[in-house]
């Protein structure tokens, strides 16, 4: 019997809608298609799945409301359409899945969230209490007060850092096209459609080639290379027609549907070698015997009770080593507390950590999804 496909296997999808789609090609917001995309989302989530939004269509929608038929090109004009259309997206999406008795969450990331490691572990932790919740985050660049973002960036690229964020399992970009071809469809009848490929592939950016629409700023080659980013943590990547009647419900039941861009490590592997290979510690822990046993033989987390010594300088969301009284480094990962609160905090167990400091971040003080053992 052969394994399920890559879609039907994922219990945490990462599901970016584009400007084109929800605001129906810049003549407002689609209510009508909000609420179908609500209506599949609350099926995945009887299926037990997860599901986190990346959607566009503030700049769109205020542009809208402003009257405005072509994006503007001065920044402060941008920003101003981002502020006046974020207001009625996020009320959209709450009245669309409260009708369904799903809760929602307005998200406001930028990219620097996501590369200063601190603001990165407030952002993972906040978007899986929500997930804990059952909220649905519904996530939007901060395209009011980040220049560059609305400059250069794009809700493509924006879902591929948060599936990297989020450890998801597929990212699914849905679009105004059917997926991928090996040439522009609106110039070429005869395109092919790319049913499957590794994420990465050289030649899927020759065939992703040209802008976007009017409306929205990322086109076919900001898709791929969202994919190709998806894929670094394991994540492959869906690229679908939005207006395939129920395709989230679809893809996750099986089907194949538009192009399928896959990972080619596994999730869990990728993050491990980001781990061990692409970070240099700030500073180091010592351990005990007990707090060794946890990490390398339990899975566990590395709580304060079991660090004996605390060396270095370092802020929450560095990468420190985790030493064993010999001096061996056993592990490497992000910390949740400072140095100088680490040293606080050190041989105290976990319900003494507000007590201390006065405030608590997490009960760990690595938690083992982001620990790497050596």
């Amino acid at each position: 019997m052969s394994a399920a496909p890559i879609e039907a296997r994922a219990t945490r999808t990462v599901v970016k809608v584009g400007s084109s789609l929800v605001t129906n090609d810049g003549r407002g917001l689609d209510l009508a298609a909000i609420s179908r995309w609500a209506g599949q989302v609350a099926a995945l989530r009887a299926l037990g799945k997860q599901v986190l939004l990346v959607s566009s269509g503030a700049i769109a929608e205020g542009m809208q409301r402003l009257g405005w038929t072509r994006r503007p090109q001065q920044v402060h004009e941008l920003q101003a359409a981002a502020a006046v259309g974020q207001m009625g997206l996020a009320q959209a999406y709450e009245t669309c899945f409260g009708a369904l008795g799903l809760r929602t969450a307005q998200v406001l990331l930028t990219h620097a969230d996501l590369v200063d490691r601190a603001r990165y572990l407030n952002a993972r932790s906040t978007l899986l209490t929500l997930l804990d919740l059952g909220v649905v985050p519904v996530i939007n660049e901060n395209d009011t007060v980040v220049t560059d973002e609305i400059k250069f960036g794009d809700n493509d690229t924006l879902g591929a850092l948060v599936t990297n964020l989020v450890e998801a399992d597929l990212l699914v970009i849905l679009t105004d096209q059917a997926g991928l071809h090996d040439a522009d469809p609106r110039l070429v009848p005869g395109a092919r459609l790319i049913e499957r490929a590794a994420a990465g592939d050289p030649r899927l950016e020759q065939y992703a080639g040209g802008a976007g629409s009017a409306i929205g700023r990322g086109g076919m080659l900001s898709k791929v290379l969202a994919a190709k980013r998806a894929a670094r943590s394991g994540a492959s990547t869906v690229i679908a027609c939005g207006r395939e009647p129920d395709v989230l419900v679809r893809l996750a039941g099986g089907e194949s549907i538009g192009t399928l861009l896959t990972a080619s490590v596994p999730k869990r592997t990728a993050r491990k070698q980001w781990l061990a290979d692409h970070l240099q510690t700030k500073g180091r822990v010592v351990i005990d015997a007990g707090a060794v046993s946890a990490l390398c033989h339990q899975g566990k987390s590395l709580l304060p009770i079991g660090v004996v010594e605390v060396n270095g300088a370092f802020a929450r969301g560095d990468v420190v080593a985790c030493v064993d009284a010999d001096g061996r480094e056993v592990a490497r990962g992000l910390v949740n507390y400072s140095s100088a609160e680490a040293r606080l905090i050190a041989r105290r167990p976990s319900a003494d950590i507000a007590q201390v400091l006065g405030f608590i971040e997490e009960p760990e003080l690595i938690h083992r999804d982001n620990l790497v053992l050596l």
